[in-house]
């Protein structure tokens, strides 16, 4: 194995591909980037039998061959490296790595055990690569950490025609989020649980081309795979992961159809406002926010405590209304919404709020929704 490739083409690939290699490997392979160099060009892959990450880049190759090396080690090198052409060679056991005066001898792994890659199921459709990363990265908000409830970890892609929805949960609030997209076939219908995590660092690092394809392979009891597709500087990057086990909650019906009380908030004063009033709210307790005429008072701290209390504008139609919430599940929700006005929307004070972004004339933006349950108020 012999080949040249420009320094940025090569740092830019390994570093796609190593971003998805385990911590704590379960053998050692799998710490291992493969290399394969063949008369089209360059594949670059890792795969920890979860998720595979597979990136092509055009090179001068004079000799084929494959080699399998730290994956962790190679990018850390190929990111210091000068910018000058990098020439790598495979010699017995060992790749040899040059760029200008800088030379590099790396140990390779036996590739005969390295695990193939899945396949990248047939493509389902395609969306632009910029809105789908910002529309993950507002589902995500919502999405489970605990890894005791594997299925809370996972954003729901429900596919209907040309739109996509993303849905997540913790149990504590809840994100709804709503695209359109160019499916293969018009009446085109899937639904897929994702591991929130590997979609969030996927559509994030796929904005590079215009667009991403998704493929989509469901066997209907679970096991199935989820494959992305983009293009990037020298060639194109694929990703693939196994979808999540498990029955993600009937969550839609959550939505309440009507509200008894509205309020539309500046979001900047209002994240500033929390932030400063959460300063004194002992870990675990709510953040109130009390509703009356043309004011949002937000307050924290009780007893003997530190108190914090602050007055803002809000536009309030309907019942004064005095709730609590999570203050860092309100500022996680309020950062989500792309508009400068958000609508918040109750039924009661101890029903879960609605919140929203607000568009012209108080009409509000039905594309992106976070639901979120209060808190006991300490009284």
């Amino acid at each position: 194995m012999k080949f040249r490739v420009e320094r940025d083409v090569l740092a830019d690939a390994v570093a796609w591909a190593a971003r998805s290699l385990p911590v704590r490997p379960s053998v050692p392979v799998l710490a291992g980037l493969l290399i394969d160099a063949s008369d089209e060009g360059l594949v670059l892959s890792t795969f920890d039998y979860e998720t595979s990450a597979r990136a092509t880049l055009t090179a001068q190759v004079s000799d084929e061959g494959r080699a399998l090396v730290s994956g962790r080690l190679l990018a850390d090198i190929c990111r210091s490296l000068p910018n000058k052409p990098v020439e790598m060679v495979l010699d017995g056991s060992r790749v040899s790595l040059t760029c200008g005066s800088a030379r590099f001898s790396l140990q390779t792994m036996p590739v005969e055990d390295y695990p193939s890659l899945p396949d990248m199921p047939a493509a389902t459709g395609t969306v632009a690569s910029d809105v789908f990363a910002h529309a993950v990265a507002q589902a995500v908000t919502a999405a489970g950490r605990d890894d005791m409830l594997p299925v809370l970890t996972g954003v729901r892609i429900e596919i209907d025609g040309s739109t996509i929805s993303l849905l997540a949960t913790d149990r504590f609030r809840l994100s709804h989020r709503e695209l359109d997209w160019s499916p293969r076939s018009p009446d085109e219908s899937a639904a897929a649980l994702v591991p929130a995590r590997v979609l969030g660092d996927t559509a994030k690092s796929l904005t590079a081309g215009g667009e991403v394809t998704i493929a989509l392979a469901t066997t209907g009891s679970g096991e199935g795979i989820i494959g992305f597709e983009g293009q990037a500087p020298g060639g194109t990057r694929r990703t693939t992961t196994r979808l999540l086990d498990g029955e993600f909650p009937k969550v839609r019906s959550l939505f309440p159809a009507e509200h008894q009380t509205t309020a539309l908030v500046d979001k900047a004063a209002l994240i500033e406002s929390v932030k400063r009033v959460a300063l004194v709210a002992e870990r675990n307790t709510a953040v109130q926010l009390a509703f009356s005429d043309g004011v949002l008072t937000l307050d924290a701290g009780s007893g003997d405590e530190a108190q914090a209390s602050e007055s803002i504008e809000a536009t309030v139609t309907g019942e004064d209304i005095t709730t609590g919430f999570n203050p860092q599940f309100l500022l996680d929700g309020l950062s989500a919404i792309d508009q400068p006005v958000v609508e918040l929307a109750f039924t009661q004070a101890s029903k879960p709020v609605v919140l929203s972004g607000s568009v012209a004339d108080g009409e509000r933006d039905t594309s992106f929704r976070y639901l979120l349950m209060p808190r006991r108020l300490l009284s």
